[in-house]
């Protein structure tokens, strides 16, 4: 018979002062290495080439792709935190705009659920477990695809997340709006580093893939352990401290889930103690949609962390607004709160009688349906290049600028992107949103009503008065391209002399300035025309 002795050559168990500083280095560790990832990334995103930076927008261009993206993403990489991460790191690089932004982080929001949806057919042998399980692992995803229902058409037509972020990033943050390539870093410690990468790896498309593998592997090392962590205590002990109310449920779900950065982790953490029937989901509700908002952290992280501009700290707030509204909505309402608790009950009993619904559920909402719907968007946007000739009537310098307008077929909103050079990457992205009458031009508004007609408003010169001053049938240019149904807006600035004025000539049938000029009393200084178009 063996005696203890014989297995003295069994480690002893770590110190639990040792395993505290390890544990915390750990944490330290990952937390460096996500910041270093994000900040190569957005780095490489900048060095990405004309053609690259095209499909990006391109890709993103029409919102029901981009939001079909980035549900595919995230259910195949089961992480939002680096979807979102990602995201950040293109509009913080100019990649994309905040418009083409939003849906993709809608698109992240129900593919993040798809975790604790496997999780809940690990039940599959246990029939009562079993439907417990499916209605705990999928109440998730039914609130989130709820909440996309309510806000993707308020976003689409109305702007409703992208003006209400901006709105507080400009009113309460005081962050100014400013482009993509004078975005001051708001962490600089690894510019050396990177300084490094770009030198010996000038690829820029290797570059973003290097990075990206980087900041997955952050995020998964830092799952890992918290994982270990929690799934250190007993189920008992977990629901006891967690669930007492509903809003200190809540509010651990939020806590716990921005400290570990992953809502992946603490809402599977709830399906066993749901099946086992421990708590009921009803009282596990409360810590999902906690986590629901706490994972937003992640995005906080990268934009204050790398970037210090309004576009980036907003897509930030975006994530939270999405998150933060449909808590606001489908939870304080009994009505409201029943529905996707409802949907969660029905597809769990549904899951008893026939074992093969849950695959087919995670099959369809998670891949087939994305797959298909990208599939049959990939030709729906259309491109229109136009070329414009910049001149400068006090020096009689010209210029060339080419302008690619990107825009779903039928839809008058988009982007232009503005190159200087035909080789390198777009240098300013401008969003276009057209809506009835009305004309958005980044934060320019042009209102297509009677000659006569006035508004204020205000860009980088200044505050301006706006208005109609004449609707032309036809108008030509003088490299011969005409157009019908043009109005022509003058524009005056209450600080500029009387005699300082712009006109911009703006037709019905394209989103876009077909002329400009700035002229001082009876003298021409500046105009600006389009001298070639083509669409594709």
């Amino acid at each position: 018979m063996e005696t203890p002795l014989q297995h003295s050559n069994v480690p002893a168990s770590r110190p639990p002062l040792l395993g505290r500083v390890i544990t915390t280095l750990y944490i330290l560790g990952t937390l460096v290495l996500f910041v270093f990832s994000l900040d190569l990334l957005v780095s490489s995103l900048q060095n990405l080439g004309k053609s690259a930076a095209e499909t990006i927008i391109m890709a993103t261009s029409n919102p029901f792709t981009a939001l079909f993206i980035g549900l595919l993403i995230t259910a195949m990489i089961q992480s939002s935190s680096t979807t979102t991460a990602l995201v950040v790191a293109f509009v913080a690089s100019g990649s994309i705009t905040l418009e083409s932004a939003i849906p993709i982080i809608m698109g992240a929001n129900i593919g993040t659920t798809i975790t604790s949806t496997i999780v809940s057919l690990g039940f599959i042998n246990k029939k009562k477990e079993f439907r417990r399980a499916v209605a705990a692992g999928t109440y998730h995803d039914f609130f989130n695809i709820l909440t996309v229902f309510l806000l993707f058409p308020l976003e689409y037509y109305f702007r409703f997340l992208s003006d209400t972020s901006l709105y507080i990033t400009q009113r309460f943050l005081n962050l100014p709006l400013i482009q993509a390539e004078s975005i001051p870093t708001g962490w600089s410690g690894f510019t050396p580093v990177v300084d490094f990468f770009i030198r010996i790896i000038p690829s820029g498309f290797v570059l973003a893939v290097l990075s990206f593998g980087l900041l997955f592997l952050s995020i998964v090392l830092f799952r890992q352990l918290i994982s270990r962590l929690l799934m250190a205590s007993s189920p008992e002990r977990f629901s006891r401290f967690f669930f007492k109310n509903t809003w200190k449920s809540f509010f651990w779900g939020l806590l716990t889930t921005a400290a570990i950065r992953s809502s992946t982790i603490t809402t599977s953490v709830v399906v066993p103690i749901v099946a086992q029937k421990i708590i009921t989901l009803r009282k596990a509700a409360p810590f999902i949609l906690g986590a629901n908002i706490g994972t937003t952290i992640t995005a906080f992280i990268a934009a204050t962390l790398n970037v210090n501009s309004s576009s980036a700290i907003s897509i930030a707030l975006v994530h939270f607004l999405i998150n933060f509204f449909g808590v606001l909505v489908f939870y304080p309402i009994p009505f409201l709160r029943q529905i996707p608790l409802g949907l969660a009950y029905r597809l769990g009993r549904l899951t008893l009688r026939y074992r093969l619904v849950g695959f087919v559920y995670i099959l369809t909402v998670f891949f087939f349906i994305p797959f298909s719907l990208i599939y049959l968007n990939k030709d729906s946007a259309e491109t229109i290049r136009m070329g414009f000739r910049l001149t400068n009537h006090k020096t009689a310098e010209q210029k060339t600028i080419a302008v690619t307008l990107k825009q779903p077929s039928g839809n008058k909103s988009g982007e232009w992107l503005m190159y200087r050079s035909a080789d390198n990457a777009p240098e300013e992205i401008i969003v276009i949103y057209r809506r009835n009458n009305m004309l958005m031009i980044n934060k320019e508004m042009f209102l297509f009503n009677k000659p006569g007609y006035c508004w204020d408003g205000e860009n980088k010169l200044g505050k301006y008065e706006c208005c109609v001053e004449a609707i032309l049938p036809s108008f030509s240019t003088a490299s011969n391209l005409t157009f019908d149904s043009v109005y022509v807006f003058n524009r005056q600035y209450y600080q500029a002399p009387d005699s300082a004025i712009q006109r911009l000539y703006i037709s019905r049938d394209y989103p876009a300035i077909l002329k400009y000029t700035s002229q001082t009393g009876n003298r021409i200084t500046e105009t600006e025309e389009v001298v070639s178009i083509s669409q594709e």
